[in-house]
């Protein structure tokens, strides 16, 4: 059988040339964003602090940097991830470079800018679903940036690996994944571009931002599943790990798993934006196709691990990352199927899923230091950051899904959440405790990433001590 193998991977002497750097900017821009979301994570705390007014003297400070904490830690995290994958296979010769500049410019300058908007201007924060927003020039002028960035970088994508659309048999697994993100992330923004022309003029408000990113964010997430699964991949392979079917096999899912995208223009074609059946077409367009691919790769990958000696001193995290990542996964994908009504089990479903794709990227980030020229993650701490983070973050959705069972409201706090009972209590308090460690084990990873950055590339030497 013609298993899965570092052939089918990354070209990684190709892109650590000293001219290929863009692998590296995007890297270090998603590890800024996570950042900046922690920073904005221990404002939140701050701005409930009492006499926190004299801090933040913005009106409502918690929501406001609650949008931001929200945009970065999920929507840029994940996009600068894609576009790290996206220039990992782009050929040093695909076209002018200055095009990768450009699209990795606008992307930093939105991802600083929606941090800035926090303190500049007026305008108040809405919680609506994918995109939260803040109401303010500034938010939406960097907004627009970062979404031209990633579409340029998209755009490069499919133009450079334009000869590879044929998926012959010596298209390696990343360039049909790169190719899979940016088609869904093209028709996602196209998405937004319908919906924005579709939707009246007296529609205003968190109604209007919700019916403006729906078929978006629905579809947004396919890019999300497609880069999950690279990373599933990768994390395997270099891991010590076995995937037990053929590299054809899994180059079919992977197209497979971004199929369902296809449907997005023909949602828009079918129902007005602000109708019920538009609404609810994208709900079952996730529901039925948003683990058509990663549950069978999910298996196999499971079934790989369960096989797979002990990984050794630089493949622990690499293999900690990924059972914790398809843990949180699964488990959000089961918790999903729990949802009725509008209770706090939905965001215990999306938490896990969110989660699950999170890890699988810190360990592709660990991954690539070494392949990238950069010392190796190693130690007590990178082999206990994954364990951290995934089970506190399991801990938090438990504690979630426990209380939405027991009807504790979404998007309530304080006095409002209706805690009477000691049930109620001990599960917010899980939820609570679980949070808590998540920070800790985000925090971990963001300081392993930065000291690796700071200690600089290693000598070709230092490379073979």
């Amino acid at each position: 059988m013609n298993r899965l193998t570092d052939k089918d991977s990354i070209d990684f002497e190709a892109i650590a040339a000293p001219d290929a750097g863009y692998p590296i900017r995007w890297l270090q821009l998603g590890v800024l964003s996570l950042g900046l979301a922690g920073l904005f994570a221990i404002l939140l705390v701050l701005s409930r602090m009492p006499g926190s007014d004299a801090f933040f003297p913005w009106v409502d400070f918690f929501r406001t940097a609650l949008v931001v904490h929200v945009d970065q830690s999920v929507l840029i995290w994940f996009l600068a991830m894609a576009g790290m994958v996206s220039s990992l296979v782009i050929p040093a010769d695909a076209g002018p470079q200055s095009w990768q500049r450009i699209a990795f410019g606008l992307a930093l300058a939105g991802t600083l800018g929606i941090a800035l908007s926090a303190f500049i201007g007026d305008g108040a924060p809405l919680m609506n679903n994918y995109v939260p927003v803040l109401q303010r020039p500034f938010f939406f002028a960097s907004l627009g940036l970062f979404g031209m960035g990633i579409l340029v970088q998209s755009l490069m994508t499919l133009y450079s690996c334009r000869n590879s659309i044929a998926f012959g048999s010596s298209v390696r697994l990343p360039d049909i994944a790169a190719l899979s993100i940016s088609f869904a992330v093209i028709i996602s923004l196209l998405a937004l571009l319908v919906a924005w022309i579709q939707i009246p003029s007296g529609v205003e408000g968190q109604g209007y931002y919700e019916y403006l990113f729906w078929g978006a964010g629905h579809t947004l997430q396919f890019a999300y599943t497609q880069l999950l699964l690279l990373a599933w991949l990768l994390l395997a392979l270099y891991s010590g790990v076995t995937v037990p079917v053929s590299t054809s096999w899994i180059k079919w899912l992977l197209l497979l798993g971004v199929a369902p995208v296809l449907l997005t223009p023909l949602i828009y074609l079918l129902y007005d934006t602000l109708t019920i059946e538009s609404r609810t077409a994208f709900i079952r367009m996730m529901q039925f196709g948003g683990g058509i691919a990663a549950i069978p790769v999910g298996a196999i990958i499971v079934t790989g691990l369960l096989r797979a000696g002990k990984a050794d001193e630089t493949g622990r995290p690499l293999r900690r990352s990924l059972w914790m990542s398809l843990l949180l996964f699964f488990s959000g994908g089961f918790i999903a199927l729990m949802i009725s009504g509008v209770n706090t089990i939905i965001p215990a479903h999306y938490h896990g899923s969110i989660v699950g794709v999170t890890l699988a990227l810190m360990g592709l980030a660990y991954l690539l230091l070494p392949k990238l020229g950069y010392a190796a993650v190693k130690g007590r701490l990178a082999d206990l950051q994954p364990w951290i983070y995934g089970l506190g973050q399991m801990l938090h959705i438990s504690g979630l899904a426990a209380s939405g069972a027991m009807g504790i409201q979404r998007k309530t706090s304080g006095a409002a959440q209706g805690l009477d009972s000691l049930a109620a209590k001990a599960a917010m308090g899980v939820m609570g405790v679980g949070g808590l460690l998540a920070v800790i084990g985000g925090i971990l990873f963001v300081w392993i990433m930065l000291r690796a950055f700071l200690k600089g590339k290693q000598s070709v030497v230092e490379k073979h001590m």
